[in-house]
């Protein structure tokens, strides 16, 4: 089996690089190369991408361009958020009081544990609901005057369902704590203002909206205290030392836009494919559970739990059979734990591990959808029969 032959369902996984995308990248690896710390000529050809990147990024989330930072990826952006407000709190006002919710990506969950093992800051974590989402009520009843930071993940990554930011980020500025939101599945979906969100930090990634892995973003509300985590020089406002990465954040930044631009019909084309989807499983495939809220979910996103089914197994079916998905969170494929997420939820392992995410994208048709449902009941089975849980 050749690699066209492959249906690719894993967009929340990655995406593949943009043509356009690519376009605007190219230059600058071999002609305007410079250096955007340098002062001559290529230098400044390349402080001018950067800034205009920035100018463009900024411009989308509603934000000043100071605020925003550049970084490698999501996981960084959320390790800078988290380590870097939580140390400049405790500084600041002795704030060790670290809120995050039951369902946050490991680059988020695990820095806050490695603040709590290794720094002494006390983690509280948020509840969900049987849908994955945060109740605000929870986070006010929780929020303190030593609150460091609270941090509610937008779009969740492996159920979809999408967290209710503006109340909670209206409670987290009447007690003056900084709220962070990990946007890195939402930001190719989902709108972005910073003030309509009432967010003061959102990390983004590029490679989850057509653009090139390795590089992304950080916006910080001015006023934000903040630390750096990478120290070593005077790049990203003295926040993120390192030579700028600029062709790729050249491209962060027209994917970017690309994503946020005509949204709402790409979306109402994802969704569309999506029903159909999640309807034809749940019709067609015994003892199966849709898993993330139902309508609050992103539009390309559909997951389930499959009873008496283990997950990598189901994965290794569906690849052999031309199909690429993901158990979960792709960061997590391979674990024979159920996942934290699913837990967290009230699902029990038993149906846990049996998970599946498919995730459309701009290169899914609805007849690779169709070829798909078709043969998901049959690998089901088969999966049932080889490795019983």
């Amino acid at each position: 089996m050749n690699d066209n032959s492959l249906i690719f369902l894993d967009y929340a996984s990655t995406t593949p690089v943009d043509p356009r995308v690519l376009d605007a990248m190219m230059p600058f690896f071999n002609q305007n190369y410079g250096n955007s710390s340098s002062v001559h000529r290529f230098g400044q050809q390349a402080e001018f991408a950067l800034e205009q990147s920035r100018r463009s990024v900024s411009a989308i989330l509603g934000a000043k361009e100071k605020e925003v930072v550049f970084t490698s990826c999501g996981s960084e952006s959320d390790n800078l958020a988290l380590r870097g407000v939580a140390f400049a709190r405790r500084q600041q006002k002795s704030a060790a009081h670290i809120i995050i919710s039951a369902v946050e990506h490991h680059a988020v969950s695990q820095t806050a544990y490695q603040l709590s093992s290794l720094h002494g800051f006390e983690i509280e974590i948020l509840p969900v609901d049987k849908f994955g989402i945060v109740d605000p009520r929870d986070v006010k009843e929780r929020i303190r005057n030593d609150t460091a930071i609270v941090s509610v993940i937008y779009a969740n990554n492996e159920i979809g369902s999408i967290n209710p930011l503006k109340e909670i980020g209206e409670i987290c500025r009447t007690w003056g704590v900084p709220f962070h939101t990990d946007a890195v599945q939402a930001a190719a979906h989902l709108p972005v203002a910073v003030d309509e969100l009432e967010v003061d930090l959102m990390s983004i990634g590029a490679h989850k909206f057509y653009g090139p892995k390795g590089v992304g973003a950080l916006y910080i509300r001015e006023g934000t205290p903040i630390l750096p985590i990478q120290t070593g020089g005077g790049q990203e406002f003295n926040l993120r030392a390192g030579t700028h990465n600029i062709p790729y954040i050249v491209g962060l930044a027209k994917a970017f836009e690309f994503a946020q631009t005509d949204q709402e019909y790409r979306n109402n084309h994802y969704s569309t494919i999506r029903d159909h989807l999640i309807k034809t499983i749940i019709d067609s495939v015994p003892y199966t559970e849709l898993t993330g809220h139902p309508t609050m979910r992103l539009p390309n996103h559909a997951s389930f739990v499959f009873k008496g089914v283990d997950g990598n197994t189901l994965l290794m079916l569906l690849d052999a059979a031309g199909f690429e998905c993901s158990s979960g969170s792709a960061c997590k494929t391979g674990s024979p734990e159920p996942s934290e997420v699913l837990i967290a939820m009230g699902i029990s392992p038993e149906w846990a591990l049996g998970s599946l995410r498919v995730t459309l994208g701009q290169q899914t048709s609805s007849e690779m959808v169709d070829d798909f449902v078709e043969n998901l009941p049959n690998i089901v089975q088969r999966a049932r029969e080889l490795n019983p849980i």
